[in-house]
């Protein structure tokens, strides 16, 4: 089983006094030093006109990585696809996976936001078919260029034959991944995909979802192990007092951010999250992987049956806000002294 970092979001906390400009700088050198500790794969993520700046433009972040990294995989976790324009994704991606000499992990999603699609399109009602149309155009961008169009019918050019240039490091073009949790999705991901990325799913949940991949995959006539399976949750060990406390406020903020940006529209203020209740924060320690690097090994190691050898287990270690001596440390911590345990530990 793989072991990934991420997801790198660059929000800006609104109790973090630094500017874009080192919040970015940040999010550079924990990707260098992911590649330095042994992680696999280092993870971005995106949306679009939040508050807090979350990360809107994935490719140059992960172009920037590659030109100061020689080893680890460059996955997005995930790149809106509904609301891009294929061929320009086409000739963006190609171009980073050239400079990461054929790094690059292209994550795919739908997408779920109305302001979203109300500023950069996408928002059809097909937005299955869309993604699907996509990756077919890449597919053919990436091999010997398009005949006019592609087989779904949605995106259409009136010049036959374009050659889309460069073209990726690897010949055939760069592996596709969905992320998915609705059981459509989740066929799709196994009819067309070449990997799966699961969001904070525990080991039942995610060997639930794989199993509705792999058996869509064998009905579209492929191999179902081809498909790569991935999962992130949210994961953060350290050795001296409560490991909770350290995080409890900013793994509060992602998941309170997550659901407050989805009605959300022409917000300019960042805002803080209002107190948890008690059953509040139950809940949300429940999902988060927190303890000693001893107990955080022994709940990742959980998925490594599920997953696999070629799986990839992505600890969302990436705090807004937190302190940035802590963020290296705990990122250390996971390299240094998780890892190891997971990759030597005896598989259940």
């Amino acid at each position: 089983m793989h072991f990934g970092y991420g997801l790198i979001t660059a929000q800006h906390h609104p109790d973090d006094a630094r500017t874009d400009v080192e919040i970015y700088r940040e999010a550079l050198e924990l990707a260098v030093e992911a590649e330095r500790i042994g992680f696999d794969s280092v993870w971005t993520s995106e949306h679009h006109f939040v508050d807090d700046g979350y990360m809107p433009s994935q490719l140059p972040v992960l172009a920037a990585i590659a030109a100061r990294t020689e080893r680890i995989l460059l996955g997005t976790g995930v790149l809106l696809a509904p609301m891009f324009d294929p061929l320009h994704l086409a000739e963006d991606a190609a171009t980073v996976d050239v400079l990461s000499n054929g790094r690059l992990v292209l994550g795919l999603g739908l997408g779920w936001r109305d302001e979203e699609f109300a500023g950069l399109g996408g928002a059809d009602g097909h937005k299955g078919r869309r993604l699907e149309s996509m990756i077919e155009v890449l597919r053919q961008a990436w091999a010997d260029g398009l005949v006019g169009g592609d087989t779904a019918g949605l995106f259409r050019y009136r010049e036959p034959g374009l050659s889309v240039t460069p073209k990726p490091a690897r010949p055939g073009g760069l592996p596709i991944w969905i992320g998915a949790s609705a059981p459509r999705a989740l066929e799709r991901a196994g009819r067309v995909a070449d990997g799966y990325l699961s969001s904070g799913a525990d080991p039942t949940k995610l060997a639930q979802r794989l199993e509705i991949v792999r058996r869509a995959a064998a009905g579209a006539g492929r191999d179902p192990g081809s498909v790569t399976g991935a999962v992130h949750r949210v994961t953060f060990a350290w050795r001296d007092g409560d490991p909770w406390e350290r995080i409890r406020e900013h793994a509060r903020y992602i998941t309170w951010k997550y659901a407050e940006m989805t009605d959300a529209r022409g917000s300019r203020a960042r805002r803080r999250p209002p107190r948890m209740s008690a059953e509040e924060e139950a809940e949300l320690r429940g999902r988060t992987i927190v303890g000693t690097p001893e107990e955080v090994a022994e709940q990742i190691e959980a998925y490594r049956e599920v997953l696999g050898p070629d799986g990839h287990f992505i600890v969302r270690s990436y705090f807004p806000g937190l302190d940035p001596a802590v963020q290296r440390e705990a990122l250390r911590i996971l390299g240094d002294e998780v890892r190891p345990l997971i990759a030597t530990g005896p598989a259940r």
